[in-house]
């Protein structure tokens, strides 16, 4: 008799593994300590979490393909090798050259390996939850830095962000490693029990068939959604990427409150994910995209006046909230316009989305200050301007789809 898999494991698991690569959310509590490392600037040493972030997507449309033909398992304990090595490497860097190949290259494919195939596995094991299920397990990536900044910055004044860096990639191979020996993949045609597939969802139209990445990248749909997907991002990766040093330097605040003030970030970042997930199962996911760009561009305008502690937290923190909302709510989405069969590659080619804010926001941030003797108003203002945009991208794919269930409606 061959044993039931429990969902719920898989789903655990996945989520710790994705609490250890989230650890690149807390890049801010080593920036600084970096810069005086390598007597560097900010440009070029968050080059370094561009180059990581940008490289995510690339590692799970490599990874995706192979995932979606050989499982889970394989991946993501390959992802672990590569992070684990990266991260370790990177305690060695005596150059931003170093660091760009260690924590850069190796470190944003380890975590493009073990982030795309978590999310797309667990949503085929969630199709009644997916939005749900798809924020959980990136609330997990989103969560490293909660636990990773305050510890992070208090190893990097013990120990020196070297040793820092060395410790863990040691520790997260290790835990990545053993959980990859659990995950496993559902069934093709695999549903829960009890539970019947609806014709259609509330917020896209799916005729049932799944699209091979050759034909999505085809459809209209995607490339609006990619657009929507890009812009969601910009403002939270550039927060995430700079909050220690806005936190230090526009605030006020000590280095070590400052990684406090990550931590509390990053568990909006968390929460985002999961609450916009489970509210885009009952709302609607565009509707609850609308209001995500609305929050974001709202919150940034009371960020470019914060002098306090409490206004820098409640801006920055919501700015989190909505930019984890677009990685719990796109999951699903992919799969609810097309299909869960090739899901894990699909959503390697709409992440390439999150590739590209990540070059825009952190840089648009290093950029503004730079030029504008260390005040990032430049880039508030930009960014707001981004969340309009991404308001209108998202009401005109409401638009579509609205057309689509009508034709289907007929």
């Amino acid at each position: 008799m061959v044993k039931k898999t429990n969902r719920w494991i898989v789903l655990i698991v996945s989520i710790l593994m994705n609490i250890c690569i989230g650890s690149a959310y807390a890049w801010s509590v080593f920036q600084i300590s970096l810069i005086e490392h390598l007597n560097s600037s900010t440009k070029e040493v968050s080059l370094a979490f561009t180059i990581n972030l940008a490289l995510i997507p690339i590692a799970m449309i490599i990874f995706g393909k192979f995932q979606d033909k050989k499982g889970p398992k394989i991946v993501t304990l390959i992802g672990s090798i590569v992070f684990g090595v990266g991260l370790f490497l990177a305690g060695f860097s005596n150059s931003v050259a170093m660091l760009y190949i260690s924590y850069g290259v190796l470190g944003g494919f380890g975590i493009g390996a073990v982030y795309g195939c978590t999310i797309a596995n667990t949503v085929k094991w969630f199709p009644d939850k997916r939005g749900l299920a798809g924020g959980l397990v990136a609330g997990g990536f989103g969560s490293g830095a909660v636990i990773l900044a305050p510890l992070g910055a208090k190893l990097v004044d013990t120990y020196g962000v070297l040793n820092t860096f060395r410790l863990m990639g040691v520790v997260f191979f290790i835990i990545i490693a053993l959980c990859s020996l659990i995950i496993k993949e559902p069934k093709p045609g695999w549903i829960p029990e009890n539970w019947t597939p609806p014709a259609r969802s509330k917020t896209s139209i799916y005729s049932g068939k799944d699209f091979f990445p050759s034909e999505m990248v085809k459809t209209l749909k995607f490339y609006i959604l990619w657009v929507i997907y890009t812009l969601g991002l910009i403002s939270g990766l550039m927060i995430i990427g700079h909050a220690s040093p806005i936190a230090q330097e526009q605030i006020g605040l000590s280095p070590n409150i400052a990684a406090i003030s990550v931590s509390i970030i990053a568990v909006a970042n968390t929460t985002g994910r999961i609450l916009w997930g489970n509210i885009s199962d009952r709302l609607g996911r565009y509707n609850s995209i609308v209001l995500m760009f609305g929050i974001s561009a709202l919150m940034l305008v009371i960020l470019n006046i914060s002098t306090s502690t409490i206004p820098f937290l409640i801006s920055a923190s919501g700015i989190a909230l909505s930019f984890g909302g677009f990685l719990g709510i796109m999951p699903s989405i992919t799969a609810d316009k097309f299909g869960s069969r090739n899901l894990g590659i699909n959503y390697g080619v709409l992440f390439t989305a999150f590739g590209v804010a990540a070059v825009i926001g952190p840089r648009i941030a290093a950029i503004a200050k730079e030029t504008n003797n260390g005040i990032y108003s430049t880039a508030y203002f930009v960014s707001i301007g981004l969340n309009i945009l991404g308001i209108i991208c998202t009401l005109y794919m409401m638009r579509i789809t609205n057309k689509e269930n009508s034709l289907i409606a007929e």
